[in-house]
Order: C-alpha cells, then structure tokens, then sequence
C-alpha cells in the first residue's frame, strides 16, 4: 500500500518543477515580438506621430507683439484657439490651390493606374519569354527611381522651347510644339511628370499580385475557349482589385501631398506660383512669411482631408475589394 501512496506524490512533485521551467522560457518568448516592433515604434513616434502632435500644437497658438516688438519679451505665445484655422480656410489662395490639386488628381490618377494595369497584364501574359519581361519591368520600374525633384528638372528642360528635343522634332513635321508651360498646359506639364514616375510603382504592386495566381486557372479558361482578353477582364482584374484599391489609395494620398514636381518647376515658368498646391502654400507661409502657424494649420487641414478621403474611399470600396465583412 505504501508503494502505491507516495508514487504519485513523487510523480506531481517532480512534475511541478518541470512546469514551471517549461513555462519561464514561454514568458521570456511572449515579449520578444514587442522587441522586434520597438524599433519601428520608436522611429514612428520620433519622425511622425511627435511632429504631427506638435504640429497640431502650432496650430492652436499664435504670437502676441506687445509695444514694437523689440525687446525679449515683447513677443509672446498665446492661446489662439480656431483662429488660425480660420484664417488658413479663408484665404483668397487656399481654394484655388485646392481645385487645381482635384484636376491635377483627375489627370494623373487614371491615366497613371490605367497604364500600371495595362503594363501588367502585358507582362503577365508574356510570362514564358522571362528574359524580354524581365527587361521590360526593370524598364517601365526605371523612373520611379529618378528622385521627383530630378526628374522634374529633366522634364523642365525638355517642356523649354529653346532647348527641348521635342520642338525641333515636331518643327521636321511642320507642327508647332505647345507652350507646356503656360498657364493652359502647365497641369498637364506636371502631371506628365507625376505619371511617368509613379506608373512603374503601381505596375509592380499589380504584377506581383498576378503572379501569384496559378498559371492553371488561365490554361482552364482556354480550353473552354476564353480569349486572352476575356481571361484579362473575367480573371486577372478581379484577382487584382485589393492591388488596384491599394495603388489608389497611395495615389490619391500623393496627389494631396504633390510639393516637389511643381516647386522645382516654378523657377522656369511664371504660371507656377507659391500656392499652386495646398502644400506649397504651407511652405510659403512656414518658410517666406514666417508664419508657421498659419503653416501648421493648412498642415493639419491637409492631414485631415487625407485621412478622411483615405478611409472613407477603403469603407466604400474594402468589403468587396477585400471581402470584408461587417464588424
């Protein structure tokens, strides 16, 4: 009796201690995703979530000039409150920059996923020639490449008259080449260059979708006889909408945030001005009148106009691009 008594003591006691060191190494393992994601949290904090708080810190507060403003504290913060979101929306050239940056948006939006989708399914249907697809991706990827403000200068210097290669190739033809900069091209002059180096981004993101779809189903809907440009519209497409949603999202945020192509342009056209876009008009008020909470209001308009567009186009479209459901 005694040996059948104290066995199973014997078993729990020297079970415990296993337990328990079986679950220390646990413990320890539960936060080692967290020292994965500190990094990247602590970067994120630093570079924008601290200056988008700040910033809308600015934007509350505004300067108050006591006597003529020259001594060390004739110049205070103080509690401004809206005023200077009033000011920022009521300024004669804030809605002007806001209806060019809706056509700017209008041109390059389309025509630059459209291409993105086309090239895709180029490339896509020419999988078995590797070696041609692979140089044609590198060669459509190629201008994203080139920084914005470089590639502005390249396309600068091809829209001048005096010094392009396109007036004196269509001189030969006897057509006059347009004045891309003037006021009645000059949208188009900059979205050209928006076009022609976010549209190998875009394609990326859309052939990497189509080639993770099994060649199989597209040999299947050629036997029932499906053509290569129903198999495109019936098949590929549909696959490809969460890219297609996901490329208008990055696009639609880029056109808000459009700064570099049309400031690095103005120096060679008189029709670009200060405030052509919403962002460059908070980098007038910022870093020409040194107003930077003026600055930090039209920033934090624009962050809101962004957010709000983003999400509410992903909430509009998510539950049959993604096939969500409702919460």
């Amino acid at each position: 009796m005694s040996l059948t008594t104290q066995a199973p003591s014997k078993t729990i006691a020297a079970a415990r201690p296993a337990t328990a060191r079986a679950a220390r190494p646990g413990g320890r393992r539960a936060g080692v995703p967290y020292a994965f994601l500190a990094p990247g949290l602590i970067l994120f904090t630093l570079f924008l979530a601290a200056p988008i708080v700040y910033a809308g810190y600015l934007s509350l507060r505004k300067v108050k000039v006591s006597g003529l403003g020259l001594g060390s504290k004739s110049r205070t913060e103080i509690w401004a409150g809206l005023s200077n979101y009033t000011r920022s929306m009521t300024d004669p050239e804030f809605l002007p920059s806001v209806y060019r940056i809706i056509g700017y948006g209008l041109v390059v939006v389309p025509i630059m996923l459209g291409l993105a989708l086309l090239f895709a399914l180029l490339l896509d249907a020419g999988r078995s020639r590797p070696g041609l697809s692979g140089f044609a991706r590198i060669a459509i990827f190629l201008p994203y490449a080139v920084p914005a403000v470089v590639a502005s200068l390249l396309w600068g210097f091809l829209y001048l008259p005096k010094v392009s290669p396109i007036t004196d190739a269509l001189s030969v033809f006897g057509i006059t080449a347009p004045e891309f900069l003037s006021s009645s091209w000059v949208l188009y002059a900059v979205a050209n260059v928006a076009v022609w180096g976010g549209t190998g981004f875009n394609m990326i993101v859309i052939y990497t979708a189509l080639k993770a779809v099994p060649t199989s189903l597209y040999e299947s809907a050629r036997i029932d006889g499906a053509s290569e440009l129903a198999i495109a519209w019936r098949i590929k497409i549909p696959i490809v909408m969460p890219s297609l949603v996901m490329t208008f999202v990055f696009s639609l945020i880029a056109t808000l945030q459009v700064f570099a192509e049309p400031m690095t342009l103005k120096p060679l056209s008189n029709t670009i001005s200060y405030t052509w876009t919403p962002l460059m008009k908070v980098y007038r008020d910022a870093f020409v009148r040194n107003d930077i909470y003026s600055a930090a209001a039209t920033s934090v308009v624009i962050a809101v106009a962004t957010f709000i567009l983003s999400f509410g186009f992903l909430k509009l479209v998510g539950r049959r691009a993604f096939n969500q459901e409702d919460s």
